[in-house]
């Protein structure tokens, strides 16, 4: 869902749509140095004709992310276009994309990454990333619900085929993938906790520690169970009366492992993140924490799993996830990631016709300074809260 890409070397945000006027930011300074802005921009396309171009002032050389760069803003079409610039560092340049392109917004979150204690980021973290994996259990149980009942609509054989989607058979396969994919996320995350944060909370309260533990390990014979179930769905025939009980079945364990997940997700926020803060680490060792829990979910900043954590994520909130990972000491592994999203491509050819397609329609809300998505979903297709490059 999004924006595709065509394959060439230069560094562009895609063109959409293509009968508006285009808007052309130009960024000088080096690949790396302006890789992060590169990937705002990406955002700001989904809403504008907007194209980035890289003009390279440093030969290619890997200078530092954080040095000065210059933006310019030329409007095509114009009769007399003006060029507005501004320099600085990326988040001065940041702000000013943000307040020329409004939408969708990328910073609510008052301050900064250089602002941030250590501690607070991985608590930061640990809430976002509970923020994407509760955003892909709706989406699965939305697209579940939406499967069921197109099912029964026609004693069983599912209605007309989506071609968004295929064949009954072909949809519960691609719900199967997304589930593993949320499966594996969830796991690293579980594995996370369990490793590197727990052990600091059990020094404040062992009780709390001791049942955020045995949830874990209550969990995830049910996770594993709903694998199975899709993998028994996949070979049933989906006319029989079988196929509809298990369809059924599947979709109320999917709903109760999300009421789990939700009920679970804030008490961890509310009984346990708050430790952290008063666990007094040094600064070396709340960077070490901080670099650890990066390292111990290594497949969810991978390429494939990256995407699909930051699919899960409003775009202010994957910003800040960005932020947070520019943090850890690995600067390499962190402008590994950010060129990962650059050259991420996608199957849709934009925001509009992927909301028209799912017949979906959303709106953000902002509240208390916060930003919400409001959803009223017909398809599970359409409840995507971020990029639709992603």
């Amino acid at each position: 869902m999004g924006i595709c890409f065509g394959k060439r070397k230069k560094s562009t945000a895609e063109i959409v749509p293509q009968n508006q006027p285009t808007t052309t930011v130009r960024l000088y300074g080096s690949p790396r140095s302006t890789a992060y802005i590169r990937v705002a921009l990406k955002y700001k396309a989904a809403a504008v004709s907007l194209r980035c171009v890289v003009a390279d002032t440093c030969g290619g050389d890997d200078h530092n992310a954080n040095e000065n760069l210059v933006a310019a803003v030329e409007v095509a079409g114009s009769s007399s276009p003006q060029t507005e610039r501004v320099s600085g560092p990326p988040s001065t340049l940041l702000q000013f994309i943000d307040t020329r392109f409004p939408h969708p917004p990328l910073l609510l979150q008052i301050g900064s990454a250089e602002t941030t204690s250590l501690v607070a980021a991985v608590v930061k973290l640990t809430e976002l990333q509970h923020r994407s994996m509760t955003w892909h259990l709706e989406r699965l149980v939305r697209w579940t619900t939406d499967l069921v009942t197109r099912q029964n609509k026609r004693g069983g054989r599912g209605g007309e085929i989506d071609p968004t989607v295929g064949t009954a058979r072909m949809e519960v396969r691609k719900l199967g993938r997304s589930y593993t994919q949320l499966l594996e996320l969830m796991l690293e995350h579980a594995q996370m906790e369990e490793r590197l944060l727990f052990p600091i909370f059990n020094f404040a309260d062992p009780r709390i520690c001791k049942a955020a533990n045995e949830e874990h390990a209550r969990d995830l014979p049910i996770m594993n169970g709903i694998k199975e179930d899709i993998k028994s769905i996949e070979v049933i025939d989906n006319g029989s009366p079988a196929y509809q009980e298990a369809l059924s079945n599947f979709s109320k364990r999917l709903k109760s492992l999300q009421e789990r997940y939700r009920q679970h997700f804030q008490e961890e926020e509310r009984e346990l993140l708050p430790y952290m803060e008063a666990a007094e680490l040094n600064k070396e060792q709340q960077q070490r924490l901080l670099d650890e829990c990066v390292d111990v979910m290594q497949e969810s900043h991978s390429h494939n799993l990256f995407i699909f954590l930051l699919q899960g994520l409003l775009p202010h909130e994957a910003m800040r996830y960005l932020d947070l990972i520019s943090m850890c000491s690995n600067k390499e592994r962190t402008a590994s990631m950010l060129q990962m999203i650059i050259e991420h491509r996608s199957d849709r050819t934009s925001k509009i016709e992927a909301i028209e397609d799912s017949k979906f329609e959303s709106e953000y809300k902002e509240i208390n300074g916060a930003m919400e998505l409001r959803s009223g979903a017909s398809s599970w297709a359409g409840a995507v809260p971020t990029a639709p490059w992603l």
